[in-house]
């Protein structure tokens, strides 16, 4: 995977049928990564419960493998692949907007931040904001990845004072 500059991302698949993150167009600024159930269990967060449980995939009506999610859980969907960022860049989870619109999956954290020197599998964290269960297919496109360059700055301890009128945090440019 490369950007315009020629910055390189190593992909290492995990386990078979695992697909390389892809744009869906010439355009597209962010990568589909898709949902690999293939490899035991998922993490789930049930809100019923208050507990992380592992929920083992299930083959459905037409032979796939999938997980449901009941309203207010969150999972650890596997992706079946760990990468390697170049130096300076961040890969960001980002829920893909069909999901969140038509079906009430979202990335509660997003975008979600993977660093250049995490070194294991990555896992997209989702939570069913809808008021019913959703069910997450074997291969289906999860999320996307937006990779960001980054610059390190050095913090100093100094004073920082008010230098307009802002001021009260949230909202304090206005209501309109």
């Amino acid at each position: 995977m490369s950007d315009a500059n020629g910055a390189r991302v190593i992909f290492e698949k995990l386990a078979d049928g695992v697909r390389v993150p892809t744009r869906a167009t010439e355009q597209s600024a962010g990568y589909d990564i898709r949902a690999h159930l293939t490899c035991g269990p998922v993490r789930v967060h049930r809100s019923t419960s208050r507990e992380t449980t592992p929920v083992h995939p299930t083959r459905g009506e037409e032979g796939r493998l999938s997980i449901e999610l009941e309203a207010g859980d969150r999972a650890l969907v596997p992706t079946g692949f760990r990468a390697r960022l170049p130096d300076g860049y961040e890969a960001q989870i980002r829920m893909r907007s069909s999901l969140a619109w038509k079906r009430g999956l979202t990335v509660p954290n997003a975008p979600g931040t993977v660093d250049a020197d995490y070194p294991d599998e990555w896992f997209v964290l989702v939570l069913n904001s809808a008021p019913h269960p959703i069910r997450i297919e074997h291969g289906e496109r999860i999320a996307q990845v937006v990779l960001h360059k980054y610059e390190v700055a050095r913090w100093e301890e100094g004073s920082v004072s008010i230098s307009t009128d802002r001021a009260g945090g949230l909202g304090s440019t206005g209501q309109r």
